[in-house]
C-alpha cells in the first residue's frame, strides 16, 4: 500500500508542479507574446489576458494545495529525508532551500491574485479622468507582469532544486 501511496503523491506533485510552472512558461512564453502579434489593440490582448489569467490562478491554487499534501506524504516517505530543520545531509539542506523558495512562490502568487490585481482593476474600472490614474494602473501591471517573470524563475530553480535533491 505505501508503494501505490508514494507513486501517486508523486504522480499528482508532479502533476501539479507541471500545472503551475508549465502554466507560467506557457503564458509568459507562448500565448501574452502571440496575443501581443495577433491582437491589434491592448485593450484586446489586456481582455483575453485576464481572462487566461482567472481561469489559470483557479488552477494554480489547486496546484499549490496538491503540492503541499503531496510534499508531506512524499517528504514522510522520503528516506533520506530525516526533518525539516535537520541539516545533518545534504538532501535535507536541498529540500530546505527549495521549500524556502516555494514559500516565495507562493507569497507572490497569493500577494498578485488578493492584492495587486484588485488593486489594479479598481483604478480600471474608475472614471480615468486624469492621467495620474492610467499611470498608476499601467505600473501596477508591468509590477505585476515582472512578478510573474520572478515566478518563473523562482519555478526554474525549485525544479533545479528537485533534480538534485534527487539525485543525492
Amino acid at each position: 500500500m505505501n508503494l501505490v501511496i508514494q507513486s501517486l503523491s508523486n504522480f499528482l506533485h508532479i502533476l501539479a508542479t507541471v500545472v503551475w510552472i508549465g502554466g507560467i512558461v506557457m503564458i509568459l512564453l507562448v500565448i501574452l507574446p502571440g496575443a501581443k502579434v495577433v491582437l491589434e489593440s491592448k485593450s484586446l490582448v489586456s481582455k483575453l489576458m485576464k481572462d487566461i489569467s482567472k481561469r489559470f490562478t483557479f488552477m494554480a491554487n489547486i496546484s499549490i494545495i496538491v503540492l503541499i499534501i503531496t510534499g508531506i506524504i512524499i517528504t514522510k516517505y522520503n528516506k533520506n529525508f530525516t526533518g525539516f530543520l535537520d541539516f545533518d545531509n545534504y538532501v535535507n539542506i536541498v529540500i530546505f532551500i527549495k521549500h524556502l523558495f516555494v514559500a516565495a512562490m507562493v507569497i507572490i502568487h497569493f500577494y498578485r491574485g488578493l492584492i495587486l490585481n484588485p488593486r489594479i482593476v479598481g483604478l480600471s474600472t474608475q472614471i480615468i479622468e486624469s492621467s495620474e490614474l492610467s499611470s498608476k494602473a499601467a505600473r501596477l501591471q508591468i509590477f505585476s507582469l515582472n512578478l510573474v517573470k520572478t515566478n518563473l524563475v523562482l519555478g526554474l530553480v525549485v525544479l533545479l532544486l528537485t533534480g538534485i535533491s534527487s539525485s543525492l
